[in-house]
């Protein structure tokens, strides 16, 4: 298998006070993030704040993975490689996937004297946090472990509003931006700032009390509105409209 071969020269150290009086020598890092192998001249003080960050591979010789406690393991939905139109997009403009199918399950949590179940079985089609879980390859294939938490909803369709928000998530159609300013004048995408308000679509059960029981939302479906600004995954319809999938707590206010 292929090695990664650095040599100092080539590593610049301004602004990386760990790597002062480092003299040429060989880093040589193998093909994944198990070792390094480090030539003479780099002591392991100076080492300790280089950190090598790569994509984990599982090695052919393990067969399964099982998750342990409320963890899931999600098989990565691909890449949308081309348009609706058929043109074919480059790598930096292939939208990063948010969802994909669960493969295995962990046993579950405790919470006080209660056992939590996951909330998802194997074979369901998953939405989960755009930030969340571990990213690795196992069995050709990219997957995702992560907690039971960081799953938004299950979403059976290609349709985001036919999403089901899970534990306290929230589905939300965005109001429509304004088109125009106060004087009249037409805006432009840019200048369009996104709104906060939006109807609550769809609403997940509600987080797990310290007992063992869900405790419902404070919001309904059909409720109008206001929230965090910077808050949950943003969608796009097939009906044309934006949607956001959060939190309960980033839901600021009802406006009636």
């Amino acid at each position: 298998m292929a090695t990664a071969q650095l040599t100092a020269s080539s590593i610049s150290t301004r602004n990386l006070p760990s790597f002062q009086g480092l003299r040429p020598s060989a880093l040589k890092v193998g093909p994944s993030v198990g070792y390094c192998r480090v030539g003479n001249g780099l002591s392991q003080r100076s080492f300790q704040g280089l950190v090598v960050k790569a994509a984990t591979v599982v090695t052919p010789k393990y067969t399964s993975i099982k998750p342990l406690g409320d963890r899931v393991l999600v098989k990565i939905k691909t890449a949308e490689e081309k348009t609706d139109g058929g043109i074919l997009l480059p790598t930096t403009a292939q939208s990063k996937p948010q969802g994909g199918e669960v493969v295995a399950i962990g046993e579950g949590k405790t919470v006080g004297k209660s056992k939590v179940d996951i909330s998802v079985k194997n074979g369901t089609q998953v939405v989960y946090s755009k930030y969340a879980g571990t990213e690795l390859e196992f069995n050709g294939s990219k997957h995702l472990i992560l907690k039971d938490d960081d799953i938004v909803g299950i979403l059976e369709t290609d349709d985001v509003k036919d999403l089901k928000p899970l534990n306290d998530r929230v589905l939300i159609q965005v109001a429509e931006a304004e088109q125009k300013t106060a004087g009249g004048l037409l805006l432009t995408e840019a200048a369009k700032e996104k709104p906060s308000i939006g109807t609550v679509i769809a609403v997940g059960p509600g987080p797990v009390d310290e007992e063992g029981n869900r405790k419902p939302l404070s919001v309904t479906p059909g409720n109008t509105v206001m929230y965090s600004k910077y808050a949950g995954n943003d969608f796009k319809g097939k009906d044309g409209y934006d949607y956001i999938a959060l939190r309960a707590s980033d839901v600021m206010a009802v406006l009636s």
